[in-house]
């Protein structure tokens, strides 16, 4: 969490720790407030005394994702994650995914919103007379979420007492951190840059972005152009990958859930200290035994700095070709998890997937021809997440994609001062932007909206009407009166939606085919209500809206008075 005072004409950032609960008996603020939420078991909860009344059933922060860590089936992570799994009910309770019989299930939006109540209650706790819900507040989402994962992400943070709030993306967010900290030579360090790649590899996402700058007499002009594909794939899976090194080492020992989470553990901490500065050239990962004679199963296997380069370096950051697609399939082994991770592990195969999608649009910022061969090169990357905090895992990131364009120097980074903590302070940031104190990013909504129609029965292809262009900026509204259509009243209906981040360039109220490429969002199914009794059709014209905070509203409007 981060806050800026409205007050004052100069722009001013402040961390706010969340208070929590870091381990039994201690309660402390702490800078990074993890998402993690763990059902104590009954013995434990006259002992643990949580800070707030929301963690009866529920603890959240450090202390969740410490003792989860060893009592796997109490355990939510990846609330955000679940919020964008489109094959299941996010409305509905099924976390923790495969929990212990006896732990209450809730839902992904639940959860999220227990997150959201924790930081409230942390803030309200230090300032009571300037409580949150009093507060404009900024949430941020990955830039990939869709219209459905946006509108959880809203009722999470209402449900959490929160009604004055606006929604940013986080890799917009980091561009704005980094704005802050330039204010006063944003200009300067902008002056050779027309397109930005921001890559954010969380601990379980990856979300691109592209950003075109160009020059004013007032300074920069920004605007995002383009966002990728939600991509469940980052820190967790290297963690994953190099658990199933140490298993391998095992000599065939089968382990529990509980040991599996252990080496989950230790291995994203072999990780961190062998792709640090001043690595060792081995880390040695010993798992608890179960059972009564847990001394003598004690078990014990190591991981050396060369193991860690290649399984993450070559396995998620590889010198891949710049026509390198990444595979699309994914691996049933791996959705029995719950989460559909992505098949392809190489990141560096999914910028150049990235990039080849959005090439019409980055030439244009680069001030080419749209048909120009190869891809577009950005000429600065800006690089977010905590798995950049591995100085091996940046550099390696920046050299592959840079040796894309051998001819050319090395591609140009632009420097964090805090990859953990930057999405919050750019959020605050923004906030002050919204007010006219800082240089805002333009660029709308991500997503191309369509609505499927009938347009003729003799085709065997779905149809759709373009209703909410990409680019288009929020709080503008489409009516679409030329375009006349007959709606079923008094009887069920659907209305089809599909989203789009591509490049591809739609007029409102053009009808298209529906390509592969486009992502079908779960159908509005309802029964219109008329005048009449009987079930009828009626003219109507089509009206959209992208709200404020960068959500879909949408209307029939009759064209007769019904």
């Amino acid at each position: 969490m981060a806050f800026a005072p409205l007050q004052g004409s100069t722009a001013n950032v402040s961390d706010f720790p969340v208070r929590q609960l870091v381990r039994e008996g201690q309660i402390a603020p702490q800078p990074l407030f993890p998402s993690a939420l763990y059902s104590p078991i009954e013995s434990e909860r006259s002992t643990l005394n949580p800070p707030f009344a929301s963690g009866a059933d529920w603890i959240a922060g450090q202390f969740a994702r410490w003792r989860g860590a060893k009592v796997p089936g109490r355990l939510i992570t990846s609330a955000k994650s679940w919020l964008c799994h489109p094959a299941v009910d996010r409305t509905a309770d099924i976390l923790p995914w495969g929990g212990a019989p006896d732990v209450p299930k809730i839902s992904p939006v639940r959860a999220s919103a227990l997150l959201l109540e924790h930081m409230r209650a942390a803030w309200n706790e230090a300032h009571s007379a300037d409580p949150l819900e009093a507060q404009e507040v900024v949430v941020t989402v990955p830039a990939s979420f869709d219209e459905v994962a946006r509108s959880l992400t809203v009722n999470a943070v209402r449900q959490a007492g929160l009604e004055h709030f606006t929604l940013v993306e986080e890799p917009q967010a980091a561009f704005y951190h980094f704005s802050y900290r330039h204010q006063r030579d944003l200009t300067a360090l902008l002056q050779d840059i027309r397109l930005v790649l921001i890559v954010d590899v969380g601990g379980g996402t990856t979300d691109l972005t592209l950003v075109q700058v160009a020059a004013s007499p007032d300074g920069p002009m920004m605007k995002r152009i383009a966002v990728g594909d939600h991509l469940i794939l980052g820190g967790d899976n290297m963690d994953n990958a190099l658990a199933r090194r140490v298993e391998e080492k095992l000599q065939g020992r089968k382990l529990s859930t509980a040991q599996w989470i252990q080496v989950v553990q230790a291995a994203r901490e072999a990780k961190e200290a062998l792709l640090g500065p001043d690595a060792p050239h081995d880390f040695k990962i010993t798992i608890a035994g179960e059972g009564s004679k847990l001394l003598g199963s004690t078990v014990s296997a190591g991981l050396s700095r060369e193991e860690v380069v290649a399984l993450v370096l070559d396995g998620f950051f590889p010198q891949t070709s710049p026509d390198e697609s990444p595979r699309t399939a994914r691996v049933s082994g791996i959705q029995e998890m719950g989460l559909p991770y992505v098949s392809e592990p190489a990141i560096t195969k999914h910028l150049a997937g990235f990039l080849a999608k959005h090439s019409r649009s980055a030439f244009e910022a680069l001030g080419l021809p749209d048909d120009s061969p190869g891809l577009p090169r950005p000429d600065a990357i800006l690089l977010n997440g905590g798995v950049f905090n591995s100085t091996a895992l940046a550099d390696r990131l920046v050299e592959a994609v840079s040796s894309w364009w051998p001819e050319r120097a090395a591609i140009r980074r632009l420097e964090h001062e805090n990859l953990d903590l930057a999405v919050a302070r750019g959020a605050a940031y923004y906030g002050l932007v919204r007010h006219g104190r800082g240089r805002r990013i333009s660029g709308g909504t991500a997503h191309s909206f369509y609505l499927g129609v009938v347009a003729d029965k003799r085709e065997e292809e779905a149809s759709a009407i373009s209703l909410i262009p990409r680019g288009m900026e929020e709080g503008d509204t489409i009516e679409l009166k030329d375009r006349v259509f007959k709606l079923h009243v008094g009887r069920p209906v659907q209305f089809p939606i599909y989203t789009s981040t591509g490049d591809q360039v739609d007029r409102p109220g053009d009808i298209v085919r529906v390509p592969p490429e486009f992502s079908p969002l779960p159908p509005i199914q309802t029964v219109l209500k008329s005048s009449r009794e009987r079930a009828e059709r009626i003219p109507v014209y089509l009206k959209g809206k992208l709200t404020e905070i960068g959500t879909v509203e949408l209307w029939c409007v009759a064209t007769e008075g019904k």
